[in-house]
């Protein structure tokens, strides 16, 4: 089986720090690696992965300003689809503007949409279901007017968050700078209840950020670090006595969610998107419907066992199920 995996280019896959699609992508691909298929990754020159490189766009646009995104965007999708006839399948993990080719090859095409934002995009998605195999990456996000092909929750490695028994008295917030992402409602959680309060994440909407947080950041007890990587943002995720997940949007899924239940940590989220999917409330997490339920919460968290968020995502939401679910919809669109 020889798959085509094409990424997103706003960031490298991996991603250096934030880039939630080309670390799902590059998730994907190395597990797939690992299991012995024929993987080659679309993405930027500077990507990373076990299998094959095939890169025109010299570096993530996110990270470059001299990248255009447009231009370098349609020189990449040019790239797969010249070559899809080398491949079995095309795996189509940036979002609608492939579909535009989908109709010229006769290479099957799995393309897993990442967040379904609204039905405006439909007109690149609706026409092509006979041709696409769409992937949910929660039932929650699925549009009543698409077909998919099936529901395929995130994984990740289990092993790259080492579990924290103890965690601390702090809260933690990790995510965009975005009205969506609750940051300020983060804030007011820890003001109330006097807990100190680590934000991570990159700034997306700068004048939010001025009014809703920044007035607030003291360096001591809420402080925002900016956006980590690595062992920093493990530590980061494991060393909480819970993570504050107050969107205000339907989220699709949430990766932050899940590593911080790997790493011990249990998740105070608005009931909202695919939330319910992830946590289990009064086990794994909260689930709460307002500000004040939030800061009830935290003082409930005695009553969360940290090995049981760790079991929960070791059961549910590893790379290896997800990968063998996805080789299993390649199977059956393959006949294989």
């Amino acid at each position: 089986m020889k798959i085509a995996m094409l990424a997103p280019i706003s960031w490298r896959t991996p991603p250096r720090h934030y880039g939630p699609w080309e670390l799902v992508t590059s998730l994907l691909t190395e597990a797939l690696v690992a299991r012995g298929v024929d993987v080659t990754l679309f993405a930027t020159q500077d990507s990373q992965t076990a299998g094959r490189l095939a890169g025109v766009v010299p570096a993530p646009y996110s990270e470059d300003p001299s990248i255009d995104a447009k231009v370098w965007e349609y020189r990449h999708l040019a790239h797969v689809f010249e070559h899809a006839d080398a491949f079995d399948l095309i795996h189509n993990q940036a979002d609608f503007p492939a579909h535009a080719f989908a109709n010229l090859v006769d290479t099957p095409m799995v393309t897993t949409i990442h967040g379904f934002s609204s039905d405006r995009i439909l007109p690149m998605y609706k026409p092509y279901e006979d041709r696409v195999h769409y992937v949910a990456i929660s039932d929650a996000d699925r549009s009543p007017h698409l077909r998919y092909a099936a529901t395929i929750h995130h994984g990740i490695v289990l092993d790259d968050f080492p579990f924290d028994a103890q965690g601390s008295e702090d809260l933690l917030f990790f995510g965009r700078m975005h009205p969506d992402k609750g940051a300020g409602e983060a804030i007011r959680v820890a003001q109330a209840t006097g807990r100190a309060l680590a934000m991570y994440g990159i700034v997306q909407d700068q004048g939010y950020y001025e009014r809703e947080v920044a007035p607030h950041l003291d360096g001591a007890r809420i402080r925002h670090p900016g956006a980590v990587g690595g062992a920093e943002r493990t530590r980061a995720l494991g060393q909480a006595a819970a993570l504050l997940h107050l969107i205000n949007f339907d989220e699709p899924f949430g990766l932050s969610v899940i590593e911080a239940m790997a790493c011990g940590t249990p998740v105070i989220a608005i009931n909202r998107g695919s939330m319910p999917e992830l946590i289990e409330d009064g086990v794994t997490g909260f689930l709460v419907d307002s500000i004040d339920e939030a800061i009830a919460a935290v003082g409930r968290l005695g009553e969360i066992d940290r090995a049981a968020c760790r079991a929960a995502v070791a059961a549910r939401f590893t790379v290896e199920r997800m990968a063998d679910r996805y080789i299993q919809l390649y199977r059956d669109i393959l006949g294989a």
